[in-house]
């Protein structure tokens, strides 16, 4: 038959020429249907923009099962995939910071909650942070480094180089949004047990001028007394941190807000240099994000199910 090659001449092909051989395939296979795939195009257009509004109403009126459902989709979806297709360098690196993540949040969640903490909490996540951010750069410039092709004056071939640009640029954004969110769940809990916040009422403590809300311990301390001897921070509303402390609270916890009075933070007059705004620019870019990571499969495999019910292939 016409355009049907033979299976020995499969295997002598490039990947390049395989890959177009089966392309061709694929346009014939599906030639003639074009109303068929007009009326699946229409049903993905109908359920993203139905799963939008659906998602929007749920995250304004029950924000904190919405943020929780995410995180867990987010955690165990890209298992399933990942056991699925053998990607074992990815299950290692998720099994890796799953376990030091579940241990820095049995920490975070004890009774009472230890002095020392609160900074073990946010270097940790911190860490994952810069980290995140640093392999996501490098995996955007690997693409934009092929795109270019600058990988021919390296003999590089184009498939290797863009498929590490892709593999870094999805580690640093996916460990970037994991960070971020058991981060903000670690503030919630320690914050709450230490007693100066309270995101739905007034604090159970009242706030002396020598304590950080966040941290829990003495500002100032003296030389032979225990606690943290470094840089403060004070905020518009005149309340004082450790520099650390508040600024783990406000980057890396997500938390926009004074950890005591709840007066809105700007986080722009924390940036000692211009540098520092490309972090809250990257945070902000990873919570938009986080919508593609956890929900897109899902929506896709809805639409699976609509065009499967209908009989569209």
């Amino acid at each position: 038959m016409a355009g049907v090659q033979p299976q020995d001449d499969l295997l002598k092909m490039t990947h390049r020429e395989n890959w177009k051989v089966q392309h061709e395939r694929l346009h014939v296979k599906h030639r003639g249907h074009e109303a068929m795939h007009a009326e699946m195009v229409l049903i993905l257009i109908a359920t993203l923009v139905v799963a939008q509004i659906v998602l929007v109403q749920w995250k304004q009126r029950h924000n904190r099962s919405y943020n929780l459902v995410t995180l867990v989709q987010m955690w165990v979806v890209p298992l399933y995939f990942t056991i699925k297709l053998y990607w074992w360098r990815f299950l290692s690196m998720w099994g890796m910071f799953s376990v030091i993540t579940s241990y820095v949040i049995f920490r975070a969640t004890r009774k009472p909650l230890s002095c020392r903490t609160p900074r073990m909490v946010y270097k940790w996540f911190l860490l994952i942070y810069k980290l995140s951010y640093a392999v996501g750069v490098l995996g955007y410039l690997a693409i934009m480094f092929t795109m270019f092709g600058f990988n021919v004056f390296f003999r590089i071939k184009a498939e290797d180089s863009m498929d590490v640009g892709v593999i870094m640029l999805f580690y640093g954004l996916y460990y970037g949004i994991m960070g971020r969110d058991f981060a903000e769940i670690c503030s919630d809990y320690m914050a709450s047990t230490i007693g100066y916040y309270n995101k739905g009422g007034m604090p159970s403590r009242s706030l002396t001028n020598d304590i950080c809300a966040v941290c829990g311990q003495r500002i100032f301390v003296d030389v032979d007394e225990e606690g943290f001897i470094e840089d403060t921070y004070q905020l518009s509303c005149n309340h004082i941190f450790h520099e650390f402390c508040i600024r783990g609270w406000c980057i890396v916890g997500k938390k926009q807000t004074c950890p005591y009075c709840n007066e809105k933070v700007d986080l722009k007059r924390m940036m000692n240099n211009p540098w520092e705004k490309t972090h809250v620019l990257y945070g902000q870019l990873l919570d938009w994000l986080r919508y593609l990571v956890a929900w897109q499969p899902i929506i896709i495999g809805i639409v699976h199910g609509i065009n499967f019910s209908l009989g569209l292939e």
